[in-house]
């Protein structure tokens, strides 16, 4: 940082990340990790926590709108939502553009981050007091673990990388939880890093992690994310029973609602499967 830049290297793949600072907004420890929020001279403000860049606003949507939209419109009709993490709330915002979602609760370990996002990126907390959200501040894993069965249809995992805290979100066990919370046809989604850094490390495993928990309807979209290591993303839809590559095109194609990325073309070409991706 003395030299006016921010920097996350990946020192296991040899790459790095920087954004020029213009100044420090704000720095503190929660129980849970270390948050700072940047203001950048060209990708606006920048999220950081435990030293790895969450999100900048300049190019926010591509994850918040690819984390939502394709697993939303993937099914039937989803009223009840859960989103686990997601402290920033860009995903709580997309999932409640959708008029048909008349239930979203967010479960998200840390309430420092919301509680800071919503002082220094408050248009990602735009739907925090829309009345079908409910803001929950606790363990995602043990949450799960105590819901009505088929009490939802859609599960978005928005966690950060698989380590410490979150690393039970990428479990059979918390899987096969999951799987129990949605009812037949719903979807869990689940973030699954870079195609290109952690396809042997997290993709892979995660797609034998949703066989064992039962799931029967297993895909990985990818799309862009330019301030994530590699600039190339992932999710992992699973179906409990259906295809998650099925999705109500028309409805897509006539949203009605704005999106940057997002769009019917968008999710056809997200679901198209890399050579690098066949397992």
């Amino acid at each position: 940082m003395g030299d006016g830049w921010f920097r996350e290297a990946v020192e296991s793949e040899g790459v790095a990340f920087s954004l020029a600072i213009e100044q420090k907004l704000h720095d503190e420890t929660s129980d849970f990790q270390h948050i700072e929020v940047y203001q950048t001279s060209h990708w606006g403000r920048l999220l950081v926590l435990d030293g790895c860049v969450m999100l900048t606003e300049r190019d926010e949507f591509f994850y918040h709108e690819m984390m939502s939209h394709p697993a939303l419109f993937a099914h039937r009709e989803p009223r009840k939502v859960a989103i686990i993490g997601g402290g920033d709330c860009g995903i709580l915002r997309e999932v409640l553009r959708h008029s048909n979602v008349e239930q979203a609760v967010q479960v998200e370990i840390d309430e420092r981050v919301t509680r800071v996002c919503e002082q220094y990126l408050p248009q990602l907390c735009s739907a925090n007091n829309d009345p079908r959200a409910t803001l929950l501040f606790s363990d995602g894993v043990e949450w799960i673990r105590s819901i009505e069965e088929e009490s939802l249809d859609l599960i978005i995992v928005d966690s950060t990388d698989p380590v410490g805290p979150a690393a039970g979100l990428f479990t059979a066990e918390f899987l096969s939880a999951a799987r129990r919370a949605v009812a037949p046809g719903g979807i869990v989604v689940q973030q699954s890093e870079s195609p290109l850094l952690h396809r042997d490390t997290v993709i892979a495993p995660l797609h034998q992690a949703a066989t064992e928990a039962g799931f029967d309807g297993i895909h990985t979209i990818t799309f862009p994310v330019p301030g994530y290591p590699s600039g190339w993303w992932s999710a992992t839809l699973m179906a409990n029973g259906g295809d998650p590559r099925n999705f109500r095109a028309e409805d897509s194609a006539d949203k009605d609602f704005p999106t940057q990325y997002y769009n019917a073309d968008i999710h056809r070409a997200a679901l198209a499967t890399p050579e690098l991706l066949k397992f």
